[in-house]
């Protein structure tokens, strides 16, 4: 199929970008690596009437640290977040996570804030975003402002971004000391969206855990955290009573949706077997650090 007839306009600043956008209001969509947007144009889901291409916009693509953070610019591909080591040096479950984002070629030409401005329910980097407290950067034709990763996922594919609105950087403060992490997912086949996924990170100190963060895709219309779960965990020792309470936990705090891919019943149940893998390696990996 062909996607219907748009202007395109090939932005060289975020200014014009922006500009563009405002000008346009809601007839225009932002492209960046096309990932999801050209297929959703090509079966004519979206007719925008104009294009405002970021790709040569300079300065948006780039992974740096800080003393407490890994700044990650919106243009990143996946695969530079894959393979950086800085990210696999400073939050080791993004790494792992992104190897199991679509294909090589995707991850190649998919971007960071593309993924995070799609917000599809079953993708890995909004979990990710939730996961890890991200705070992202977003620029409009009448400034910047700052929105933290738990507020800025509304619903399907829907996201806190004005029309004449780019995502433009994104900021991930660095694990604790003593931060173990798991990461599970099942999908059909390598490369196609979780039925389900969790992702976990443990904080212990004198054999307790002081900090616990576990989100999940796949289970609802938007990535969650389980905040329920995260507080049972907390002061305790992860033994196989606890990791029990937060599977029951976990199955409790999800609405799941049957589809063609699976039940509802199938991906509650996934997620608690997920659950209790992802907490077993990231007590393994945090007491490991601690010894």
């Amino acid at each position: 199929m062909k996607p219907p007839i748009f202007d395109y306009i090939a932005a060289t600043s975020i200014d014009m970008a922006v500009a563009a956008l405002a000008e346009a209001g809601d007839e225009a969509k932002v492209l960046a690596g096309g990932q999801s947007l050209m297929p959703m144009l090509n079966f004519r889901l979206l007719r925008p009437s104009i294009l405002v291409d970021i790709n040569r916009i300079p300065g948006l693509g780039f992974i740096e640290e800080t003393a407490g953070s890994i700044q990650v610019g919106a243009l990143t591909r996946h695969f530079a977040l894959e393979t950086s080591p800085i990210v696999a040096q400073h939050l080791p479950v993004l790494s792992c996570a992104m190897t199991h984002v679509a294909h090589l070629a995707i991850r190649n030409r998919g971007t960071i804030g593309g993924s995070l401005s799609h917000a599809d329910p079953a993708a890995e980097l909004p979990m990710m975003a939730l996961l890890l407290d991200a705070k992202l950067h977003i620029a409009s034709a009448s400034g910047t402002r700052i929105a933290a990763a738990r507020d800025f996922f509304v619903d399907t594919m829907t996201v806190d971004l004005d029309g004449p609105e780019i995502l433009t950087e994104i900021v991930l403060p660095k694990l604790p000391p003593r931060t173990g992490w798991g990461f599970e997912e099942v999908a059909r086949r390598h490369g196609d969206f979780a039925l389900a996924a969790v992702a976990v990170t443990l904080t212990v100190s004198a054999d307790r855990i002081t900090q616990a963060r576990l989100a999940l895709t796949g289970v609802g219309p938007t990535a969650l955290r389980a905040a329920e779960a995260e507080t049972l965990l907390v002061g305790q020792a992860l033994d196989e009573n606890l990791n029990r309470c937060a599977i029951e936990a976990v199955r409790e705090a999800i609405a799941p949706e049957t589809d063609l891919h699976a039940s509802a019943d199938y991906r509650r149940h996934l997620a608690g077997v997920l659950t209790g893998r992802a907490l077993a390696a990231a007590w393994r990996r945090a007491t490991e650090i601690a010894a």
